[in-house]
């Protein structure tokens, strides 16, 4: 029997088209049915060079059901090629079109000569959900497009990390990581958000390696990377926030770089002490604000659960109860995710839950005793239930329907204190 998906925190693959249109000037194709679109659309973050109601799509109907949509396709490749001034098309695949049975790669291998590179990537929503998509974007990126590089760029790094779009501070936090990276004197390069396009796709296989900050989205195609062009990887599973973890974060970088360690020593003391300065400042309203229990509970993929546990670990000392992921983790990556969790501060472990029914996330959180008025950070699904156990509730993840983030991060030091400042905002509200 089928199982009812209640407060959904992902989308079918197809949503995939939000991974090519973080990329500028790169246009998705889409065979699939007149709804899907609109459907996926919603929370896109924008119209960026392109709007998302104007993306070119077969609309398979009935009829093409009943004889395939090839010449469809073709023909919507066609007029996208003369009609949208793009530099890179990305054909993406629906159910409908995959059920049919469409040899959608005979279609746009046919476009090999175009003026402008045309590849495909299979989306079906039955086969996966857009964290699965995003991975066989890049996949088709990589074995479609990109060619070996005549030298690699010394310093080059090329990062990796969440699902742009679907993740709200997604183009904030690259753009952090881009710095802490910078001052290590790499040079990044990332292919995601303003000013990127196809001319950094184009120096992938040029960088000395890739950094991929996720758990586990994003890991199929750094060894993808390396069987390709030779490039090794770091996967550094946390994205850092606050003092702890952006410091490990930097020395890890800075060992696998082979990066002067007195360098990197006198990058980390001069942060973190601008980051404590501030910290002292406010330390009586950490430790004297008594209205917030000690315990909190994190509702969201694996990157953001697991990154937002560390932090309030190990840089605010307070203490995990259940912390659940909702983006149906792959079965293969569970047992080391969990593990990710299991090395905390204080020999502190936290227990993990992979779910993705919203209505049993919520009752375990009920029926949990947090000791007081807990912190709970998750979707906008989670204001009901917050506001049920008398929580301190901030928004961190999708669906996100009441703050605006444009290119907000608590990624990086500075990061860390934002994070502390929207949290204790929230608790403060109570002697209002």
């Amino acid at each position: 029997m089928a199982k009812i998906l209640d407060q959904p925190r992902y989308k079918c693959a197809m949503t995939a088209m939000q991974t090519v249109h973080s990329i500028t000037r790169a246009l998705p194709i889409l065979h699939s049915g007149p709804g899907c679109a609109e459907k996926l659309s919603d929370g896109m973050g924008g119209s960026g060079y392109f709007s998302p109601h104007i993306f070119p799509c077969t609309n398979i109907s009935e009829k093409e059901v009943v004889f395939g949509g090839e010449n469809r396709l073709r023909e919507t490749i066609e007029n996208a090629l003369k009609v949208v001034d793009a530099d890179l098309y990305v054909v993406l695949t629906g159910c409908t079109s995959e059920i049919v049975g469409d040899d959608v790669g005979e279609v746009v291998g046919s476009f090999r000569n175009a003026e402008k590179p045309v590849i495909v990537a299979s989306t079906p929503g039955f086969k996966g959900n857009n964290y699965i998509g995003h991975e066989w974007v890049i996949q088709a990126i990589i074995e479609q497009y990109l060619k070996p590089a005549e030298k690699k760029v010394k310093g080059q790094v090329n990062i990796w990390t969440g699902i742009p779009q679907h993740d709200p501070f997604w183009l904030g936090n690259l753009r952090e990581l881009e710095k802490l990276v910078t001052a290590l004197g790499l040079i990044p390069n990332t292919i995601f958000g303003h000013d990127r396009g196809i001319q950094h796709i184009d120096k992938i296989p040029e960088a000395e390696f890739n950094l991929l900050v996720s758990p586990w989205v994003g890991l199929s195609n750094v060894k993808q990377l390396e069987d390709k062009f030779g490039t090794p990887y770091l996967h550094y599973p946390t994205l850092p926030i606050g003092a702890f973890e952006t410091s490990k974060f930097l020395r890890a970088v800075a060992e696998f770089a082979g990066v002067d360690q007195s360098k990197v020593d006198e990058i980390i003391e001069k942060r973190e002490a601008e980051y404590y300065y501030y910290i002292e400042r406010f330390a009586d309203v950490f430790l004297e604000t008594r209205v917030m229990a000690k315990r909190f509970a994190v509702v969201s993929d694996a990157q953001s659960t697991l990154a937002y546990t560390k932090f309030l670990v190990n840089d605010l000392g307070l203490f995990p109860s259940k912390q659940y992921i909702t983006d149906d983790t792959p079965t293969e990556y569970r047992e080391q995710v969990e593990q990710y969790f299991k090395e905390l501060n204080y020999g502190i472990e936290a227990e993990v839950e992979f779910s993705t029914d919203g209505h049993q996330i919520h009752e375990e959180i009920k029926n949990t005793d947090f000791h007081g008025y807990p912190l709970i950070l998750g979707s906008s699904w989670e204001k009901k239930v917050a506001k049920e156990t008398d929580a301190h509730y901030l928004t961190i993840s999708w669906p996100v329907v009441e703050r605006l983030i444009i290119n907000g991060s608590y990624v990086g030091y500075d990061g860390g204190l934002k994070l502390l400042e929207d949290i204790y905002s929230v608790v403060l509200t109570r002697f209002n």
